[in-house]
């Protein structure tokens, strides 16, 4: 499944998660963000679960902003899964 996620409050305007029923990252597009970083963390969690990425992402924080792109991704991925569950 594809999953788009419109972010509020960090470099990220828009995070494109592709899933699958079983819950595992199979892709992850950042748009407008920091590519070296988003890079790094899509080849690391590829083929990981996304509950397990939820729980080391959710709150990072970027310069005092309150969220980041980590913890945006955290917020698109429970999105996924809401629907995925439903």
């Amino acid at each position: 499944m594809k999953y788009v996620y419109e972010t509020t409050g960090s470099c990220s305007k828009v995070i494109e998660v592709e899933i699958t029923g079983e819950h595992i990252i199979t892709g992850v597009n950042f748009v407008k963000s920091c590519p070296g970083n988003t890079s790094g963390i899509v080849k690391l969690i590829t083929g990981m679960r996304a509950e397990e990425v939820i729980e080391k992402l959710k709150g990072t924080d970027c310069s005092g902003q309150g969220t980041s792109c980590p913890d945006q991704l955290s917020l698109a991925l429970a999105g996924a899964l809401e629907i995925l569950n439903s």
